[in-house]
């Protein structure tokens, strides 16, 4: 295989490495309410629930570790003849402490802090609390997690659809196709004339868009994919 190679990844690719999913019978989202935690208006409601949430979530983050599947998907930039670019919905990093460079975080990151009052975005550093104050513009109580929460717009959706519509396989890992704008990856992807694939635990809701499929835990359909593609 060569060409253009476009990769969605979510909550599914990460799960092995002990960050939960989210639609799964046990995920995040069967323990807290979406309109809590992942809204503007949670925020603005309830700011110190909001931001404890995503410190526990930072923690969790902070001490897991990537898994095979993130050191194949490394792998391929490193050994496939053309281009490869990851596009995760994921606020973790374990695709980059796996070695992929060429990473698009389309939801944003959890070490990351967002000001709601003027935009500013930047690493963290001390952990957010109601009275953090924006070093940009000074404004106290409005420092949240820089994450893309519901009815927000995702982040490099430009670049991303430019990747897609010129990409020569689309592959969709642990993701349930249930989410927009991602869940139309595939689509923009077919449209452009390109190859297709599923890498999943089951099949998704639009498993019947994907060419190839593939199913089993990540950490092992992933690299056997990716072996299967550079060999």
């Amino acid at each position: 295989m060569s060409g253009r190679i476009v990769i969605l990844t979510g909550a599914g690719i990460s799960a092995e490495s002990g960050l939960g999913t989210f639609r799964d019978k046990d995920g995040l989202w069967t323990r807290y309410d979406i309109r809590d935690v992942a809204t503007p208006e949670g925020f603005a409601r309830d700011p110190k629930f909001v931001l404890e949430f995503y410190a526990a979530r930072r923690g969790n983050g902070a001490n897991a570790e990537p898994n095979p599947a993130h050191y194949a998907l490394a792998k391929l930039e490193q050994e496939h003849a053309g281009d490869v670019l990851v596009v995760t919905q994921n606020i973790d990093k374990l695709h980059e402490r796996a070695g992929s460079v060429n990473v698009l975080h389309m939801h944003g990151i959890m070490d990351g802090d967002l000001c709601n009052n003027c935009g500013h975005r930047g690493p963290t550093g001390d952990a957010l609390t109601t009275a953090s104050v924006c070093p940009a513009c000074g404004t106290k109580g409005q420092m949240r997690p820089d994450v893309v929460w519901f009815g927000e717009m995702p982040y490099h959706m430009d670049e991303i659809e430019r990747a897609l519509a010129k990409c020569d396989t689309f592959v969709s890992i642990g993701t349930s196709g249930e989410v927009y704008p991602a869940a139309g990856f595939v689509a923009m992807a077919r449209e452009a004339g390109a190859h297709t694939v599923e890498l999943n635990l089951e099949p998704s809701s639009g498993d019947f868009m994907f060419e190839e499929r593939r199913y089993g835990p990540a950490s092992e359909v992933v690299p056997t994919w990716v072996e299967d593609v550079i060999r």
